[in-house]
């Protein structure tokens, strides 16, 4: 009885030693990053002024608008995804496997800032609406859209820059042309 309290106890201390408990991997644990891929820069002018321009990679099939910045774990600083749609319509965008806070900007078909939704929760089932009609909408961190000063009236315009490979040319398509 002696002998098999001892290892009873023996048993139990040695179990008790062993790695902490670890917390199951988040879904972005489990699933490889995507790398931001820059496809255009982005022009942001205020009365015909550009003030700012950042680097965007573009969200135009239906798989990559329904995917937009899931598996990513941040942007470049100075950085957003830019989605395109064929038509200005109402839109809603949410965060549900989305890992980053991020500001949503709403443009419509003439590339005017029509709605800024700042600070969106990560992960979040909400449904954020456009408020009106919208072609394209622009993906930034949190906070961007404030730290450049954004406001609703705004134009954006961007030129698109494939880099290429086995000798194609870079192509440039300007906001609007297509």
């Amino acid at each position: 009885m002696f002998v098999r309290s001892i290892l009873f106890g023996l048993f139990l201390f040695l179990t008790g030693c062993g790695n902490p408990r670890q917390e199951p991997a988040s879904a972005t644990d489990r699933e490889e990053l995507i790398p931001f891929r820059e496809d255009a820069r982005l022009t942001i002018s205020r009365e015909a002024e550009p003030y700012v321009e950042l680097a965007i990679e573009i969200a135009e099939s239906d798989s990559s608008r329904q995917r937009g910045l899931m598996q990513r774990a941040g942007l470049p600083d100075g950085s957003g995804m830019l989605f395109l749609f064929a038509l200005e319509s109402e839109r809603s965008f949410w965060m549900l496997n989305t890992p980053i806070a991020l500001d949503l900007i709403f443009i419509d078909a003439d590339s005017t800032v029509m709605r800024v939704a700042r600070y969106i929760q990560p992960m979040s089932g909400e449904s954020i609406p456009s408020n009106g009609p919208a072609r394209f909408v622009l993906e930034v961190e949190a906070g961007y859209s404030d730290t450049i000063g954004l406001i609703e009236g705004d134009r954006v315009s961007w030129t698109r820059t494939v880099n290429h490979k086995a000798g194609r040319e870079i192509a440039q398509i300007k906001a609007g042309e297509e």
